[in-house]
């Protein structure tokens, strides 16, 4: 397959609760090895947007397209789907009962169907890119939330996803804890990661994005490269966006 072609394509995506629209007409794509940040006021439709990426949220309308294969289609298997898509969520969604390493090696071996020594060598492999090796035995109570967030990511990792996808993954954090969780993603995007990252870290989408996407009332209001989107801003809506931050 040509690696231009897109991953993940998403095609006039809309989602309503009820009367509420939450996403209306959403098109864009990204391809392997892109890292997208998706920025945007609260109750812009960012979160909701990516929920419907990993199908946690069923779109009203519209498409996914995934390796040009409709996913919303009924013929394709949501679990299987999702084993392609890590998610990284802003409240870590570690399983409190078990040990950081099970954590880590659980989703490969009852979805993947690795046998126990194989999942375990390779979350040891993620949790040391994570630097949480030395935490193997510890139970999520006993980790910080930066800790927490760096195990969360190695769970996802351990699927060996094609994306991954964060959901303002560092918003529940201590400020002094953010950096250790950013650093990871750095790394990550500069090994070749694809990403689709909601986040409110201007620099971060400053910094390591190919490709900014501005949401504002359920729309994609503009989407660039960070040059583009960071740099002479024309768009009203944006530059209020972005005053806001700088003034913070």
């Amino acid at each position: 397959m040509n690696e231009q072609n897109p991953i993940l394509e998403i095609r006039h995506l809309s989602k309503n609760f009820g009367k509420n629209i939450v996403l209306k007409d959403i098109d864009f794509s990204v391809k392997k090895g892109d890292a997208t940040c998706v920025i945007g006021a609260s109750g812009s439709g960012k979160s909701t947007l990516l929920r419907c990426l990993n199908l946690l949220e069923t779109p009203s309308s519209g498409e996914i397209l995934f390796h040009g294969k409709n996913i919303l289609s009924q013929t394709v298997k949501p679990a299987a789907y999702r084993a392609k898509t890590g998610m990284v969520f802003q409240s870590f969604n570690l399983f409190n009962n078990m040990n950081v390493l099970k954590n880590c090696s659980v989703g490969p071996i009852k979805v993947l169907k690795l046998s126990r020594n194989e999942a375990e060598e390779r979350a040891m492999k993620y949790l040391t890119k994570v630097g949480m090796a030395p935490y193997i035995n510890a139970k999520p109570s006993q980790l910080s939330g930066g800790q927490k967030q760096r195990v969360a990511i190695a769970k996802a990792l351990a699927m060996e996803p094609e994306v991954l996808l964060f959901d303002e993954p560092t918003s529940a954090l201590d400020p002094q804890m953010v950096g250790e969780v950013l650093s990871v993603m750095r790394t990550l995007a500069s090994e070749g990661m694809t990403m689709i990252v909601v986040t409110h870290e201007m620099a971060f989408a400053r910094d390591v994005s190919t490709r900014v996407v501005f949401m504002a009332d359920g729309v994609i209001d503009c989407s660039g490269t960070p040059q583009e989107i960071f740099g002479d801003i024309q768009n009203e809506k944006l530059k209020d966006f972005l005053s806001r931050f700088n003034n913070q």
